[in-house]
């Protein structure tokens, strides 16, 4: 055995031995040995390229191994590696200023974390000492993070092992019409009726004592959800009406994900909150925080905020951070998102909805979309299961697997295969993925009647 073949397999006999994998079944693990990745493709240990549709986990928002980014690790790494978040820091403060300029209206304060999960539970924290209130309303069909009050606010299956939870967590059925709680016909019928059983929760629980509304304004794991117009400003009504910090979790549709700096400005609704990570560096180092409100950053100015992490604001990050945002801006990336959403994913996805009976719907924007699997387009049952594993799971395994045999990474949940490259992929690229995924969804039909 070569030196070089002996360090690969080194890599995944250590791996097995003793990684411990988050999400998985430790002995059913095949990890790929991924040595490189540039742009939108990475490259495992055996020499296969794959082109990324997954971002990795929805976050290399501006690519592998952008030179800038990398760069400017290195330049604060050379500088100052670590200093304690009650220091003050130019990288730090650099990344909380541009983040609060991209922010809408009055939010214009920064708590960092060092990812989503922490991010909602420091805002929940924040909603109910501002509030004096402790519920908090969350969708089914939501994911939150693994953190303890993050996963009793998620609405997914990957909740019920972590149960009970922390009190206070209440949930609500969001809008999602193709699979209508509400018996609606189109948008409009949705999304009030979506209001109206929204309101009535806030009725049964008591307006009074819930603290915040916290959303993904566009759903990600859960299916790519994209709201009905006049949803998101129902919700911020209805907070207002009683007194309810609106928080929106743009963790995974932040930081043009979804054509715009946040998703929120689609709609032109302005939160109380927003939690970011993921694409406020591309993942680089672990980052995330809390974009605040004036009035609530007021409510700790003499008051302290009983809250805080080892590595919040950490330099390295923020450093990635500021460029991240500035390769964003200099390059068009949120422009470029946007203009792929339109122009190239949406129209191609639909005119590959038309040619496959598995596929039930298509739906998305920017560089954030969802091809929905069924096995009859009739009665929309679904190409597996909810919350499918083992052989229940086979045919979107069997999918997956297709896309890696002719180069293409993806990312699949329950019945959906998710379109999610890295927003500077190229329109060239784009095509190419969605041949692959064009080819490999004969596999899907197969099970369809």
């Amino acid at each position: 055995m070569t030196d070089l073949a002996s360090a690969l397999s080194r890599t995944l006999v250590d791996d097995r031995a003793h990684v411990f994998h988050s999400w998985s079944a430790q002995a059913s693990l095949d990890p790929a040995d991924i040595v490189k990745a540039e742009g939108s493709r990475i490259w495992d240990s055996e020499g296969n390229s794959y082109l990324d549709f997954a971002s990795q986990l929805v976050n290399v928002n501006v690519g592998h191994q952008h030179p800038k980014v990398v760069a400017a690790i290195k330049e604060q790494a050379d500088q100052l590696c670590t200093i304690a978040p009650y220091q003050a820091n130019a990288a730090r403060s650099e990344a909380a200023r541009l983040i609060a300029e991209l922010a809408p209206a009055d939010l214009d304060s920064v708590f960092f974390t060092n990812g989503g999960a922490d991010a909602n539970e420091n805002a929940i924290r924040m909603a109910r000492i501002h509030t004096g209130r402790h519920k908090v309303l969350t969708m089914y069909r939501s994911y939150h993070g693994g953190t303890a009050a993050a996963i009793a606010m998620t609405g997914d299956p990957r909740r019920w092992a972590s149960e009970p939870g922390p009190p206070g967590m209440v949930k609500f059925w969001g809008p999602y019409l193709y699979r209508s709680s509400f018996h609606a016909s189109n948008e409009h019928e949705e999304s009030e009726r979506a209001l109206v059983h929204l309101a009535d929760v806030l009725m049964v629980e008591g307006a009074e004592n819930v603290a915040a509304i916290l959303i993904e304004p566009v759903v990600g794991t859960n299916g790519i959800l994209v709201p009905p117009d006049g949803y998101l400003q129902g919700i911020r009504d209805l907070c207002d009406q009683h007194g309810i910090v609106m928080i929106v979790d743009e963790v995974m549709s932040g930081f043009g994900r979804c054509g715009k700096w946040f998703s929120v400005d689609r709609w032109d609704v302005v939160p109380d909150l927003i939690c970011f990570a993921k694409g406020v560096n591309s993942g680089y180092v672990p980052l995330g925080g809390v974009v605040i409100s004036r009035s609530i950053a007021d409510t700790f100015a003499n008051r302290p905020f009983p809250g805080g992490l080892t590595y919040s604001g950490h330099p390295l990050a923020c450093a990635a951070a500021v460029a991240t945002i500035n390769v964003m801006r200099e390059d068009g990336v949120v422009d470029h998102a946007r203009h792929l959403g339109d122009d190239v994913i949406g129209p191609t996805l639909r005119e590959i909805a038309g040619r496959h009976p598995s596929v039930g719907e298509v739906r998305g924007l920017g560089v954030f979309w969802a091809i929905e699997l069924v096995s009859d387009r009739t009665t929309r049952e679904p190409l597996v299961p909810f919350n499918a594993s083992g052989e229940s799971a086979a045919p979107m395994a069997e999918l997956s697997n297709a896309c890696k045999q002719q180069g293409l990474w993806p990312l699949t949940h329950f019945n959906r295969l998710h379109i999610v490259p890295p927003l500077t992929t190229t329109e060239e690229e784009i095509r190419h993925g969605l041949e692959i995924v064009d080819a490999v969804l004969d596999r899907a039909d197969v099970h369809a009647r």
